[in-house]
């Protein structure tokens, strides 16, 4: 180990005492907070040398002291160093240094006795010498600022009257006293008795400007020591710099320069300045400028970092003006020491009045991080990166930052899938989101954030174009069959491309009804997984263009708590609805004061604004898993049926189409009264010949990778119901591709035929047990008895009708109630059958 030099200690002392008395002028709220971090119950106005018996176990503490004592000790000579010049310039003659010295010497032996551990004689001490510089201050006040700012003038008021002679000789003996004495030894100690007594002064002088202005200011340097001197430095000591404070000397001349002009001339703006000026702790504030804007000159060259610990760590927490450059060299910062910089923006947001510098810098990091992604790695990194922005994010960030941070999730989703292909097809959705960002910033009203991010987000789909190209080509020269059935989510027209087959018969009804004079209240209803929300995803592709479908996700308003909250969910997705390709309709906002303090009724008017806005549209109003609408009003204690009633009375460019899997037959009796006139849209099983297209040719130029026989087989098993001939073929693709891998076949040579799909069923049924065990609790006690006997061979009975009949309608039982329609549920049924026995 180094021995420590000798001269290193030495300064690093030296710095400690300067960083003392710079935090006790200038940093009061952090000198507290370090005292505090000594000794959870040492304030600044405590004496350290009253916890002397905790010195040997608090080294800290006994440093501090012992730094406070020096400090107390040496500031006298330099306070008197700088104000000897002053003192000979203003009075003529020079100053008494003999007595100074012989005063000094008296100094340090009261502080030798305080320093010792008599505290008996140490509270004398304290309170003798209080006293004495108390007096000394209000003279030094009085005599310094009275008659030497503008003796002749001071003159001239006093002449009236009687004692004027007197008392200026008796006073120019006290304020030559008090200068011989030192500036420094009674510039702090401003108590009650120094304002009180500076206050009768001035009130006496202000006769005049030159009076006004002395008087003003003895009083606001009285007033400003006096309400310093708790926040000052007060090293604990009964001494001279025990009370004030930079500060407090400040703001007691802004008020007192204030309060002489006030009373001299129309001081009503002068006074309101100096209060601002206060206000704004200006004379905190200007010190911390000067030191970033030398350090950020510094820091140019320079490790970034390095100098980042030097942004004063703890500014002033009071400081409401901001500080130039702390947020550019936190954002250069950030790239070499992401916890670092992180750590001064809290530091910046938690505990100062810098808030604004610090969104500054979270702006800064955000731009320039999005800014650097050259590859889809750095893209989907982005989260990772930002996930420690607050939300909501900076104003200057707006929108945008939450947009692109989905749209990275979304990249990052893509890449997780199971082929090149089905990879290349999952990054349409982030290319679409990006591009419908880049004509919202384009038509938006902030031009400085459209200049922004309109560079970022061309930079981000130049990126995804070039790898979704990149994609193509691996998934075209791979030996593996492309994987692009889906099974399980609802299909979307931007992702899903043209596997979505079939039903145009039933986008035909909806478009000829929604057209129609007087339109119905449209009941789209069918079984689970029959592709009812795959239905309306491609509904505005699908109908005509002067009809504008507009998606409401239930399930989703179900969330809302409130009636606000639900009313601001609808307005959310219709207004994101209406801006779907192929429509992109941008409908105006609802009015948020009104939305907040009556929702419905704004939402009523809120409709008749967008009919009025965009007169030549119709808007079809769909409602998906509407049976969730109990759940909504029960949740937030709203008639939200009743505005959907006020919609079909009053709205006649409105349809609603409520979407879900239950019957008019199967709702509560009240849903009678809301849904009168309603036209019910069975959406089913796919058409035969549908079935083998979605098979056969799910995307263009899929190969031919299926028998004729095992076509059939599909189809037999599946009854052409979509989600399960999907999650047939998906299977059966995984079986080929797994058995190419192994070299059990040749890609492109042998096909798959009965065998396979008979072979991928114990598969299907794992894969898609959610499926079959939702249809089976959806059913009641009597419902699966049934079912029981019918996969036991045994027929129904006479009283077994009306179960067939229901049965029959959920599309699981043939009419005649001896088989099933999907040979596949049967295939469950029997399962769950073997499991219970």
């Amino acid at each position: 180990m180094t021995k420590e030099r000798p001269f290193h200690g030495f300064w690093s002392y030296v710095a400690e005492c300067l960083r003392l008395l710079y935090w006790a002028y200038f940093k009061p709220y952090t000198f507290e907070d370090w005292l505090r971090d000594i000794d959870p119950e040492l304030k600044p106005t405590d004496n350290p040398f009253a916890k002397r018996a905790e010195f040997r176990n608090n080294p800290r503490l006994r440093r501090y002291a012992g730094q406070v004592w020096w400090l107390i000790a040496v500031m006298p000579i330099l306070a008197v160093l700088l104000v000897a010049p002053v003192y000979t310039v203003a009075s003529g003659k020079p100053l008494d240094w003999f007595f100074s010295c012989i005063f000094w010497l008296g100094w340090l032996i009261g502080l030798l006795m305080v320093r010792g551990s008599n505290e008996k004689l140490q509270n004398r001490l304290y309170r003798f010498i209080s006293n004495i510089s108390n007096i000394l201050f209000v003279t030094f006040l009085f005599g310094l600022i009275s008659f030497r700012i503008a003796p002749e003038t001071m003159s001239s008021l006093f002449q009236p009257l009687p004692f004027t002679v007197q008392l200026r000789s008796t006073l120019d003996q006290l304020r030559d006293l008090a200068f011989d004495l030192g500036f420094g030894w009674v510039f702090g100690v401003a108590r009650g008795m120094a304002s009180g007594v500076a206050f009768g002064v001035a009130r006496g002088m202000a006769g005049g400007v030159a009076g006004g202005v002395a008087g003003g200011v003895a009083l606001g340097l009285a007033l400003g020591l006096a309400l310093g001197a708790p926040f000052g430095v007060a090293f604990g000591v009964a001494l001279g710099l025990a009370g004030g404070v930079a500060g407090g000397l400040a703001l007691g001349l802004a008020l007192g320069l204030a309060l002489g002009l006030a009373l001299g001339l129309a001081g009503d703006v002068a006074l309101g300045v100096a209060f601002i000026l206060g206000v704004l702790r200006v004379y905190f504030w200007f010190p911390e400028l000067v030191w970033m804007l030398l350090l950020f000159l510094i820091s140019r060259s320079g490790d970034k970092v390095k100098y980042l610990r030097y942004i004063p760590p703890h500014l002033d927490e009071k400081i409401i003006l901001p500080l130039p450059f702390i947020d550019k060299l936190i954002v250069e910062a950030y790239q070499e020491n992401p916890a670092a910089a992180r750590e001064m923006i809290d530091y910046l947001t938690t505990s100062t009045n810098q808030q604004k510098v610090a969104a500054q810098a979270i702006t800064g990091i955000a731009i320039d991080s999005l800014s650097r992604c050259q590859h889809l790695s750095d893209i989907t990194s982005v989260p990772e990166h930002l996930a420690w922005i607050p939300s909501p994010p900076p104003k200057e960030l707006g929108t945008v930052l939450p947009q692109l941070l989905d749209i990275s999730q979304g990249v990052k989703a893509s890449l997780s899938a199971t082929s090149s292909y089905r990879q290349s097809e999952l990054l349409n959705r982030p290319i679409r989101a990006l591009r419908d960002l880049q004509n919202n910033l384009a038509f938006g009203k902030h031009a400085e954030i459209a200049t922004t991010f309109g560079s970022i987000t061309q930079r981000w789909l130049s990126i995804l174009q070039t790898a979704q190209r990149t994609l193509e080509e691996q998934a075209g020269h791979s030996t593996e069959i492309r994987q692009v059935y889906i099974a399980g989510n609802s299909l979307d027209p931007y992702t899903a491309n043209n596997r979505f087959k079939g039903r145009i018969d039933i986008f035909r009804e909806i478009e000829t009804l929604a057209l129609s004079e007087q339109p119905p209240v449209l009941l789209l209803y069918g079984g689970r997984r029959t592709g009812k929300t795959s239905a309306l995803k491609y509904l505005p592709h699908k109908v005509d263009s002067t009809v504008v479908p507009l998606l409401v996700d239930l399930q989703g308003a179900a969330s809302a708590a409130t009636p606000k909250g639900l009313a601001e969910n609808l307005a959310t997705q219709i207004i994101a609805a209406a801006r779907q390709l192929p429509r992109t309709v941008k409908l105006p906002y609802p009015n948020g004061e009104k939305l907040a303090q009556d929702p419905f009724p704004a939402l009523q008017t809120w409709l008749g604004e967008i009919e009025r806005t965009i007169p030549n549209k119709r808007f079809l109003l769909c409602l998906d898993e509407f049976e969730r609408l109990s759940e909504v009003e029960e949740a937030t204690r709203t008639r939200t049926l009743n505005f959907l009633r006020n919609i079909l009375q009053h709205r006649q460019k409105w349809t609603l189409l409520f979407s879900g899997s239950h019957q008019l037959s199967e709702l509560p009796p009240y849903w009678s009264d809301y849904l009168i006139n309603t036209r019910a849209i069975r959406i089913t099983y796919l058409q035969n010949s549908e079935a083998r297209e979605l098979i056969l040719q799910p995307v263009e130029d899929f190969p031919e990778i299926y028998a004729p026989t095992a076509v059939n087989a599909i189809i037999q098993l599946t009854r052409c119901q979509p989600y399960l001939v999907q999650l047939v073929c998906y299977e059966l693709v995984e079986l080929l591709n797994r058995e190419i891998r192994e070299n059990r076949r040749e890609a492109g040579t042998v096909k798959a035929n009965v065998e396979d799909v008979h072979a991928v069923i114990p598969t299907v049924l794992e894969r898609g047990d959610q499926y079959f065990r939702e249809l089976w609790t959806s059913l009641t006690q009597s419902d699966r008895t049934l079912l029981r006997y019918v996969v036991q061979g045994q027929a129904p009975t006479e009283q077994d009708k009306k179960v067939v009949q229901k049965l029959v309608q959920k599309e699981i039982l043939e009419k005649e109630g001896n088989a099933f329609q999907v040979p596949l549920v049967q295939r469950f049924v029997e399962q769950v059958v073997e499991e219970e026995s």
